[in-house]
């Protein structure tokens, strides 16, 4: 995963996700970040939050990038100016 902050100017931070658990109402989801920091990012999703993950999921666009067999074995490219 790639992530970048307006706090951070351009600098870009890679990482992925170690873990989900719930907390109370909201699932926390854990991220190392590895590069150009060793960071470990928490964030808190509530139902909402997940309601609006879950339809970003279903859109078509989204479902066709899962299914197609050929992104499954591909490196992910760089998606640029994010």
């Amino acid at each position: 995963m790639l992530f970048r902050s307006t706090g951070l100017g351009k600098t870009e931070l890679k990482g992925h996700i170690v873990g989900v658990e719930r907390q109370h109402n909201c699932l926390i989801m854990q991220i190392q970040v590895f590069e150009p920091v060793n960071w470990r990012i928490r964030a808190g999703l509530s139902l909402k939050d997940l309601a609006m993950l879950l339809k970003a999921i279903l859109k078509l666009s989204t479902i066709s990038f899962i299914l197609v067999p050929t992104h499954w074995f591909k490196r992910a490219e760089h998606p640029g100016d994010f």
